[in-house]
């Protein structure tokens, strides 16, 4: 009798405990300057294959934490560029699969009608470990597979600073 008058309030302590745990979770993001190595890296695969671009890199919200625009690079492609990094993040795929799958009649055609949907290839998600920490928008490159190629990039010399 005597266990279960302390037993109680310690088992509604713990229950409380689990309970304020299962209200909060944490997420990982990535750093500034991660962000900037990513951009710089897709700027300069792009610059090496002759293209003047815009890369932007979001984080996993879509908001810009880095951009960077080569000095020839269209004005336009600032707006594209950070349209793709924030389609990719929040679609959770490339802006080429959003591409494809939102083509005129396909059952997704309506998304193409959202103010910020960016649907051509450059827009990569940036994950680690299954969790997404942002994206990468790359615009200026003669297509989308070429603005992709350089977003893959920046993608790539990341790998290591990201994997947890």
């Amino acid at each position: 009798m005597q266990t279960a008058k302390w037993l109680a309030p310690v088992l509604l302590v713990a229950a409380m405990s689990a309970q304020a745990q299962d209200g909060t979770f944490q997420s990982r993001s990535l750093t500034p300057e991660t962000a900037l190595t990513a951009a710089r890296a897709a700027l300069d695969a792009c610059r090496k294959q002759g293209f003047q671009v815009t890369v932007v890199v979001t984080d996993r919200a879509g908001l810009t934490q880095v951009l960077l625009r080569d000095r020839f690079a269209g004005p336009h492609t600032v707006e594209v560029a950070s349209n793709k990094a924030w389609t990719a993040v929040s679609f959770r795929t490339s802006t080429a699969v959003i591409a494809a799958e939102t083509q005129p009649g396909r059952p997704m055609s309506g998304l193409r009608t959202l103010p910020r949907l960016l649907a051509a290839g450059g827009g990569q998600v940036i994950e680690a470990a299954g969790s997404i920490l942002g994206a990468i928008g790359v615009s200026g490159g003669p297509t989308g597979e070429a603005d992709d190629s350089c977003a893959a990039a920046g993608i790539k010399a990341i790998t290591d600073a990201i994997e947890f």
